[in-house]
């Protein structure tokens, strides 16, 4: 598992927005500002955030985006895995039912990779964007 560029920004939008919410919508413009960030990638990334109810958006010259939730309420193993999908390791502890591997019965590097997949996301759980905001 690599979190890409993509899901480091996801959290750094995230945390531009939390930070410098004062009740109004901010544009994307002084969030690529900030962050240095290109407002073309910012776009891609906060239309998935937008998607997935982590962010309220509003078009016009007051337009832009804040959060859709208290930063308390947002966990950050979930908006990572709205921006970069599954973080599992490997596809076979991905929990799909409907592809489980044939292989598993007998694997005996599978508890390895299981546990693993339990520690990261576990770990990546245990956060909120609050728990991120209160320790800047």
């Amino acid at each position: 598992m690599k979190i890409s560029t993509k899901g480091r920004y996801a959290l750094k939008v995230m945390m531009d927005i939390a930070l410098h919410d004062n009740g109004e919508f901010i544009s994307l413009k002084d969030i690529a500002n900030r962050q240095n960030i290109a407002v073309k990638y910012l776009e891609q990334i906060v239309s998935g955030l937008n998607k997935s109810g982590f962010l309220l958006s509003m078009r016009g010259n007051n337009g832009g985006y804040r959060l859709a939730r208290e930063p308390k309420d947002c966990n950050i193993g979930d908006i990572l895995r709205t921006v970069e999908g599954s973080l599992t390791p490997i596809e076979c502890v991905a929990g799909d039912e409907g592809n489980p591997c044939p292989l598993s019965d007998s694997c005996s590097t599978l508890p390895f990779w299981a546990g693993l997949d339990k520690v990261v996301n576990d770990y990546i759980n245990s956060y909120s964007l609050q728990d991120l905001i209160d320790q800047n």
